[in-house]
């Protein structure tokens, strides 16, 4: 069996996929400024196509908000060929892509946008938090189940190993970009940090067959 959740890059076609960026982009310039309107505009389509599409304004946010976090990826895990390298393997890379995506001014902007929308029913905040925290743990908790039952980690709960392991990586970074801390992280500090988290996520979890930092 293998553990895998379907990304959304397979779920929406190139050209949708196109729209989408667009709309993430006018998300950073407008904020609450976003029209069906103005993305038509600026992706060279029509208002109809949209709304075939994605139905309505906030069709279209969800499905921004899941196009944003598909830009963290989990490997495949293959239960019958898992080992303690590649499982740490994938670990890390979905920790070096949650803080690339989370640092990056896009998440960022959509993060303070949604914060001024957190007490809406069904609005922005519900909307990146059902598709962006919630979905995250929903494609990293299969793997870290796959390395429990393979009895390389070592937990009770996978929501609470999951938790701990999204502060490891996060630490205070999100909140000080959110208050406007101006800061950047290179690609060799991500590297770095995600490789720390990830250790630090064995040191507490892992059994004896987890593989150490070389």
């Amino acid at each position: 069996m293998t553990v895998a959740i379907r990304p959304a890059s397979d779920t929406f076609t190139p050209r949708q996929q196109v729209v989408l960026t667009a709309a993430l982009d006018l998300l950073v310039e407008a904020g609450d400024g976003l029209t069906m309107t103005a993305v038509a505009r600026r992706a060279s389509c029509s208002k109809e196509t949209l709304y075939k599409w994605f139905g309505d304004r906030d069709g279209l946010l969800t499905a921004t908000v899941q196009w944003q976090a598909a830009k963290v990826r989990v490997p495949a895990v293959d239960r019958k060929t898992l080992d303690p390298v590649s499982l740490k393997l994938s670990i890390q890379q979905f920790a070096r892509d949650l803080l690339s995506t989370i640092a990056g001014t896009t998440s960022v902007a959509l993060n303070r946008l949604a914060i001024t929308h957190a007490t809406e029913d069904n609005g922005l905040g519900a909307i990146v938090l059902d598709n962006g925290r919630f979905t995250m743990g929903k494609r990293l908790k299969p793997v870290l189940e796959a390395g429990r039952d393979a009895r390389m980690l070592r937990f009770d709960n996978a929501e609470t190993a999951f938790r701990t392991f999204f502060g490891l990586v996060l630490r205070d970074v999100q909140i000080r970009l959110l208050l406007g801390d101006k800061f950047t992280l290179t690609a060799k500090e991500i590297e770095a940090d995600a490789e720390r988290a990830t250790e630090q996520f064995f040191t507490l979890y892992g059994t004896n067959q987890a593989p150490r930092a070389r």
